[in-house]
């Protein structure tokens, strides 16, 4: 069965992104880039929220036609716009590049998504992502933590009165001081695809 991973980047203080959507405080260098196109390419699709989703379609869809994004960049172009794309969101009307508009989340038609053949699935984006959560949803985890304060924001996680144990798996430090956790959820399915 296929996993559904969370792979987001988050501040040392816990957000998301800052007022009005600023994730400009986020330290993507190139080898960071590249680590998440090598991971994010073996994925069998990206599951965004509206917000998401929107702010990936403004930028990904055309990014390797400037010369100025040589290397991954370009390269997550390709993979963004060619990964299959479940989009979450009640008012949108349509979705290009690949894209499947679903209105709600419902476990069941998730847990059937799951056991199709292919890739783990990612989800990204914070409202998105507590939905799932709360559902108990999410497999993995994969927190990219940046070293930096930004003082106020979208949190990544929103109060529950669900615990959920977590064993880690992984860490990675990268060269720019970011650093990746890896957890599993503790009694989370099986996966056959890895990532």
């Amino acid at each position: 069965m296929r996993k559904i991973i969370l792979h987001i980047s988050v501040s040392l203080d816990g957000f998301f992104e800052g007022p009005g959507h600023d994730i400009g405080w986020s330290l993507v260098d190139e080898e960071l880039h590249q680590h998440m196109n090598d991971t994010l390419r073996t994925m069998g699709a990206f599951i965004h929220g509206r917000v998401t989703y929107e702010l990936m379609a403004e930028f990904w869809p055309t990014a390797d036609d400037d010369p100025e994004n040589a290397g991954s960049v370009a390269e997550f172009a390709g993979i963004w716009r060619d990964m299959p794309k479940y989009v979450y969101s009640r008012t949108l009307t349509e979705a290009g590049w690949g894209s499947t508009i679903v209105r709600e989340v419902d476990p069941e038609a998730i847990r059937a998504l799951k056991a199709e053949p292919g890739g783990d699935l990612v989800v990204g984006g914070p409202m998105l992502a507590d939905a799932f959560r709360r559902h108990g949803l999410i497999d993995e985890y994969r927190i990219y933590v940046h070293p930096v304060l930004i003082g106020r924001g979208t949190p990544l996680f929103r109060d529950t009165d669900t615990r959920t144990s977590l064993s880690l798996a992984e860490t990675r430090r990268f060269g720019n001081g970011v650093v990746m956790l890896r957890y599993d959820v503790e009694g989370a399915e099986e996966s056959g695809s890895g990532g």
